[in-house]
């Protein structure tokens, strides 16, 4: 009979052994499942998983804060290139429907994208509004003080181009005031109107009030009241459909950007 109890306690340990390897293995499963999923989930919503480049074509108004936003942007993906180039909003859209690469375009008013192929288009949000200001020497020599000094014959007057979208917001501007400046020559873009005012080239240049907020002390600001003032509302249009794209234009849109956008100049959508 003893020989037929030995057994016994050698199953029963072997079955524990068993019993205790499968629940370690069990364990170990479910340690690299729950890891995995969560390594996951951090990456998808904290976008520390992104790479690739941003090419985005902005407004020339746009230079400085986009410079700011991209930085920003860089820093908390490190993974991601944005690469920017600037110009006048109908020259970006000009370039873009001819095939230029472009993930992001952004202009300065919604009628300037209306020439733009629309089959490219994957998005459009706006993302900030902006104003016309006068902007004149730091010691104003010709005494600009309202928009009605720009038709004295004395005050030498720079606009943008009538083609770009801070020309033909000027000019509805003038018709609303019902005045006829002394206009001496029209620019490309924002850009190089407000150069003339900082070479000494021109007495008064009317650009937008960011503008004159990035220029800091190189010019002086004179408002345009707001019942003759043109308010231009920024659209930011998607051309590409990748993560780093759809991030970007997320960051745009976001309180950060948006914050950094005021600190420029710019008006909330």
């Amino acid at each position: 009979m003893s020989a037929g109890r030995h057994p016994h306690p050698h199953r029963a340990r072997s079955l524990a052994l068993a019993a205790a390897l499968a629940a370690l293995l069990a364990a170990l499963l479910s340690a690299c499942g729950g890891s995995t999923s969560a390594s996951s989930g951090t990456a998808g919503t904290g976008g520390s998983g992104l790479s690739g480049t941003v090419t985005v074509l902005a407004a020339a108004s746009l230079t400085e804060s986009f410079d700011q936003l991209k930085k920003d942007f860089e820093a908390a993906h490190p993974g991601v290139t944005v690469e920017t180039s600037y110009g006048s909003s109908a020259t970006l859209v000009q370039q873009v429907n001819n095939g230029a690469p472009a993930s992001v375009i952004a202009l300065a008013g919604t009628s300037a994208a209306e020439p733009l192929d629309k089959s490219l288009v994957e998005d459009t949000r706006t993302f900030a509004t902006n104003v016309l200001e006068i902007a004149v020497p730091p010691s104003n020599p010709a005494g600009v003080r309202s928009i009605d000094d720009l038709a004295k014959p004395t005050v030498k007057v720079v606009l943008c181009a009538d083609t770009v979208p801070c020309g033909k917001a000027a000019q509805a501007t003038f018709t609303k005031a019902r005045i006829a400046p002394n206009v001496v020559s029209t620019e490309v873009d924002v850009k190089a109107t407000l150069a003339k005012v900082k070479l000494a080239e021109a007495d008064a240049v009317v650009v937008y009030h960011s503008d004159v907020i990035a220029a800091k002390d190189a010019v002086k600001g004179v408002e345009i009241p707001a019942q003759l003032n043109t308010t231009l509302t920024y659209p930011v249009i998607t051309l590409a459909g990748d993560a780093a794209t759809r991030e970007f234009v997320a960051y745009l849109l976001s309180t950060q950007g948006r914050n950094t956008l005021q600190a420029y100049g710019f008006g909330a959508p």
